[in-house]
């Protein structure tokens, strides 16, 4: 990284809240706050290249650090106890994951690598010392930390939609179909099998276009 240029951590920092009539907002983060983590010192950041496959932490490991997505994928997973497993988020270029882990002594889920890149990580200690130092810096973590509750609510309450065909629909509205269907599958809490019928549905009804194998977008 060059002595002269700071990274942002709020890139491609747009998401969608997602309300119960299917009505979509654009939050804009950057017109929101500023980048909060530009008030740590340089020596907090590091830089990890990443193979695909690559674990970066597991369940149950201790907390070292938040992590934002240079380039590539990270897919965030949780085993289910009936062995399935459960897509928490897929993090691209410029977006944060793990934020959680400042305040837990153990990650909650996995972490890997499904496309290949690097992904700066943060230190845990340095973002607690801050926050205990910097008002600038504790206003505008904790800001940032409302913004992904609200991300986390309108998740919910996509989930919540009984509907597998309006279910599937409200996600594709949102972005969430950018990898694949049997992905998108565990993102919203439905079996492979029901995502398709419910893709073929809307298709037939005109509302979603195949536009490729896997890949679909609204008509």
């Amino acid at each position: 990284m060059a002595a002269d240029k700071r990274p942002s951590f709020i890139e491609h920092s747009y998401f969608l809240i997602i309300l119960a009539n299917s009505t979509l907002i654009l939050y804009d983060l950057d017109h929101m706050f500023s980048d909060p983590f530009s008030h740590l010192p340089r020596t907090a950041c590091r830089t990890i290249e990443m193979q695909k496959g690559d674990v970066l932490f597991r369940q149950t490991q201790t907390t070292s650090g938040l992590y934002r997505v240079v380039s590539g994928c990270v897919t965030l997973q949780r085993t289910g106890l009936g062995g399935d497993i459960l897509t928490l988020h897929r993090a691209l270029s410029g977006g944060l994951f793990a934020e959680a882990s400042v305040f837990s002594a153990t990650y909650h889920c996995d972490a890997i690598c499904t496309e290949a890149g690097s992904v700066t990580k943060i230190a845990k200690v340095d973002v607690i010392a801050t926050m205990q130092s910097n008002p600038a810096f504790s206003e505008g973590f904790t800001r940032l930390l409302a913004v992904q509750v609200q991300q986390y609510r309108a998740h919910i309450e996509l989930l919540a939609i009984p509907s597998a065909k309006e279910r599937i629909l409200a996600a594709v509205q949102a972005g969430y179909l950018d990898a694949t269907v049997t992905e998108l599958a565990t993102r919203i809490d439905l079996s492979h099998e029901a995502c398709y019928r419910a893709l073929r549905a809307l298709c037939d009804d005109g509302r979603v276009v195949q536009t490729g194998r896997g890949q679909y977008s609204l008509a």
